[in-house]
């Protein structure tokens, strides 16, 4: 599974003949993205917000895109194939479940209703894309966790993640979010963190690609 980083939440997963891409917003965006972006197979959109959403360019794509009501509302000339959580579909041989997942109460940004995480599984590794979500219960198991990590209450925190991240059995965090938004920790604060916990992490930069 090859993964390229984008800014914020977006990440482009290359395995078994599918180009993923998930969670392509407008925070930092830049032209030369589009060069990555058009290729996709898929589109996988948590929820609304902006950062997440870049509406204004997927409307140029052909790639089928998967998200929520909410997604559809907010961009009704858009074509989505809705889902929620506890669905799940195959991309080639890859599958794709929808798993819940719960915004924190955030403005002016607005309240979201609907949003999903999504466990991608290639047949070899499951990959838990959390969204922007705050901690709660659940039954996942996945390798890998790549996880929307706030100081605040619009998604899950460090001692949140790391939780969630031994919860769910992963062996390697991918910390996310890190680009735009109210109260981020600083990158030293998340290494001395997840060091103190003997968590195998990663915080990738913009455009980096690696392998897992």
């Amino acid at each position: 599974m090859k993964i390229t980083k984008f800014p914020q939440s977006c990440i482009l997963i290359e395995t078994q003949g599918q180009k993923i891409l998930v969670d392509p917003g407008k925070t930092k965006f830049e032209e030369k993205f589009i060069d990555y972006w058009k290729n996709a197979t898929a589109i996988l959109v948590t929820h609304r917000h902006g950062d997440h959403f870049n509406s204004d360019v997927l409307q140029n794509f052909s790639a089928p895109i998967y998200s929520t009501k909410e997604v559809q509302k907010a961009k009704p000339e858009l074509k989505i194939h809705l889902v929620k959580a506890g669905d799940s579909f195959n991309l080639g041989k890859v599958k794709i479940e929808v798993v819940k997942a719960v915004h924190g109460y955030m403005m002016p940004a607005g309240e979201i209703k609907e949003n999903v995480g999504f466990i991608i599984d290639d047949g070899k590794t499951r990959l838990y894309v959390t969204s922007d979500t705050i901690r709660f219960k659940n039954d996942y198991k996945a390798d890998i966790m790549f996880a929307n990590i706030t100081a605040f209450d619009a998604s899950m925190n460090l001692w949140g993640a790391t939780a969630t991240f031994n919860e769910v059995g992963a062996k390697l965090l991918i910390v996310a979010h890190q680009d735009e938004g109210k109260m981020l920790y600083t990158k030293e604060q998340v290494e001395n963190y997840l060091q103190q916990q003997n968590i195998n992490f990663i915080i990738p930069d913009i455009l980096q690609v690696f392998e897992v």
